[in-house]
This record gives C-alpha cells, structure tokens and sequence, in this order.
C-alpha cells in the first residue's frame, strides 16, 4: 500500500546457513545480502499470513494489514498459493440444507409468507412518488 516500506533496525542472530541462503538470492536477484534477507523474511511472513487467514484466526482486514496490502491483493495472493478463503462448497451445501425449512404439517400455521395454497404471495408494489 505504502510507496515505501517503513523500516527499523533489529538486530538478530542467524543461523549461517541461512546467510548462505540471502547470499545465493542476493546474487540470483542482483541485490545486496540486506535486501536478499527482507525478502525470505516477507516470502515468510505471506506464508504465515495466509496459513493463519484460511485458519480464520485473523481477518481479511487484518491479513491486508499486516502484508502493507489491499484485501484485494491478499485474495490474489491466496490464489496464487492455492490457498482457499471461505467456506468450501460443501459447506455452503451443508448450511443451505439446515436452512432448509422443514414441509407443512397439517393441523399447523402457515408461515406468513406462504397463501393458502401453499404458493408464495405476489411481491407487494408501491406506487412511485416520482411524477
């Protein structure tokens, strides 16, 4: 979202062969071995991100927010790593059927939105206070 990300120092100590690591991208990627250790620590953190969103434990929102992103670019890049968001078909499946209402027993009250024959009512029109 930010032109530039806001940075701060922090210091850490790694493990060496993961500087082997930032040094082989560092030198694929034309950048220096800093540069090359931000972006395994992003690779990272969206990884991370997106486990804990497909867990629900953090929101669309919130996964944008903390990847200084759009909510848009989070569900491309959950996409793009195969991971899903939202309930799966057979969960839509499942709560559609316990939405379900149950049939008409005899001796029962209709519910109000059903006449008596058991059709729904036509849809009511008002009339347009536009002349």
């Amino acid at each position: 979202m930010s032109a530039r990300m806001k940075t701060m120092p922090y210091p850490v100590r790694i493990p060496k062969h993961l500087l082997e690591l930032a040094d082989l991208r560092a030198a694929e990627e034309q950048v220096d071995r800093s540069t090359a250790l931000r972006q395994l620590l992003h690779v990272g953190a969206v990884t991370y991100v997106l486990d804990v969103l497909a867990k629900g434990r953090i929101s669309l929102s919130k996964a944008a927010e903390l990847l200084d992103a759009t909510p848009l670019a989070i569900v491309e890049k959950a996409r793009e790593h195969g991971v899903e968001l939202g309930a799966h078909v057979d969960a839509y499946r499942a709560a559609e059927a316990r939405e379900r209402p149950a049939p008409h027993r005899a001796g029962k009250s209709r519910p109000p939105s059903v006449s008596g024959r058991g059709a729904p009512l036509p849809a009511r029109r008002f009339p347009c206070s536009r002349r």
